[in-house]
């Protein structure tokens, strides 16, 4: 896996075989992760009140659901900013 970076987006490449792998607006994307960490933690969270009463375990999904649209929202605005592009084939062994 190689690494560049174009000096004139500052787009980070990876290209992983005969693909490459390109995050636009780095900071953004690290914004998304950042935000995807949280969604994660939440959700965990949430999901560790279920060992206690009955009116809690009603909160408690409210919980659940809500980090699952904190899951969501990042996933929707990191597609936007990652992508696989794919690569010319130079396999001239056909």
């Amino acid at each position: 896996m190689q690494r560049e970076q174009d000096p004139a987006t500052l787009d980070w490449t990876f290209t992983l075989g005969h693909r490459e792998l390109v995050v636009h607006q780095r900071y953004e994307v690290l914004s998304m992760v950042n935000d995807f960490m949280l969604g994660i933690w939440f959700t965990i969270g949430s999901v560790c009140f279920f060992y206690q009463g009955a009116v809690q375990t009603v909160g408690v999904w409210l919980f659940v659901i809500g980090s699952i649209q904190l899951l969501i929202r990042p996933a929707i605005r990191l597609h936007r900013f990652v992508y696989f592009k794919q690569l010319p084939d130079t396999d001239h062994d056909a």
